[in-house]
């Protein structure tokens, strides 16, 4: 299990530099590269065996207020086919929030369940 942990660990590591990257034409794009930066980061520490239960946990919960935050009054999916552009962008980033809160709790389980059976 900690061989799966680390590669999946190295994906989401590129997946979130990628998802900054592409921020780029963003109107509030320094948001999401410290958004997606910060998640880049703590997927790194993970696969080095550097990060701390409180980092994931911290993110995790931030990642779910904002994506509460950000979810749109009327929900129309994410692609663009007609609906209200603003209601699909708060669906996006609401979405993409989520991802970021799931896979910091896994990070969160991986490493509280690491300390305890040392696997």
């Amino acid at each position: 299990m900690r061989l799966v942990a680390k590669i999946i660990s190295a994906v989401f590591t590129i997946l979130f530099i990628w998802a900054a990257l592409v921020q780029y034409n963003d109107p509030d794009a320094l948001i999401w590269y410290f958004i997606y930066g910060l998640a880049a980061i703590a997927s790194f520490l993970f696969l080095m065996e550097k990060l701390t239960l409180i980092v994931p946990v911290v993110l995790s919960l931030a990642y779910f207020i904002g994506a509460y935050v950000f979810w749109p009054v009327h929900f129309e999916g994410v692609s663009i086919d007609g609906g209200n552009i603003t209601n699909i962008e708060h669906a996006r980033e609401s979405l993409g929030l989520i991802i970021n809160a799931l896979v910091m709790l896994f990070y969160a389980w991986r490493v509280s369940v690491g300390k305890t059976l040392n696997v």
